[in-house]
């Protein structure tokens, strides 16, 4: 088993951290993003799509898409759980971690993506009107986030989740997409700066 990685991008950067929540290691593949290495022939058998992360299974199936390769890990390892407990608790992973993703993680990838000059040859055609369109999205979707922590430790409830991971990663980006935190969302300034200490954010 391998996993193809690419470095700090925020879906490769979002399974190391479940797997480091997880106590897991499997080999690391680096795939430089910004040499194109993800568009080469040799990868793209493994994933058309293009897209990091990729888990080789030892029988050779590729399994893509970071929240179907922690699904699997969450399979094989179930403790701790990071999708939740019981019908609510899973529920409520999953509905918090699609919102995280939906309305944050790719708000603000497009905000960067399309306005970012280094990202001129990457999105094609960029368009930065609709970059721009997304930075308020976002800061919609974190004054909900921060609306969320008021009444709970975490985001999805009083347990560490794979929601936080996608919250916490959305966050991160943020300054790459040249997007500001509201200084009033102090909920979630509390909720970053605890998940942000825990060991596994630095994987």
């Amino acid at each position: 088993m391998k996993l193809y990685d690419g470095g700090r991008a925020p879906n490769p950067r979002r399974i190391r951290i479940f797997m480091a929540e997880k106590g897991i290691e499997v080999p690391l593949v680096p795939i430089d993003m910004t040499a194109m290495e993800h568009k080469t022939p040799e990868f793209t058998a493994l994933n058309p799509f293009q897209r990091l992360p990729a888990l080789e299974l030892d029988d050779g199936m590729v399994i893509s898409e970071s929240v179907a390769i922690s699904r699997y890990f969450e399979e094989l390892y179930p403790d701790p759980p990071l999708f939740g407990t019981g019908a609510v608790g899973k529920a409520q992973v999953e509905m918090w971690n699609r919102r995280a993703d939906l309305h944050l993680l790719v708000v603000v990838m497009a905000a960067f993506r399309h306005t970012h000059p280094a990202m001129v040859e990457w999105e094609v055609p960029q368009i930065p009107a609709w970059g721009e369109a997304n930075r308020p999205r976002a800061l919609a979707t974190m004054k909900i986030m921060d609306d969320q922590l008021a009444a709970s430790e975490f985001i999805a409830g009083d347990d560490f989740s794979i929601a936080d991971i996608t919250l916490l990663v959305s966050i991160d980006f943020l300054k790459l997409a040249r997007i500001q935190m509201p200084e009033e969302l102090g909920n979630l300034r509390r909720w970053h700066a605890a998940v942000s200490s825990r060991p596994s954010a630095k994987a």
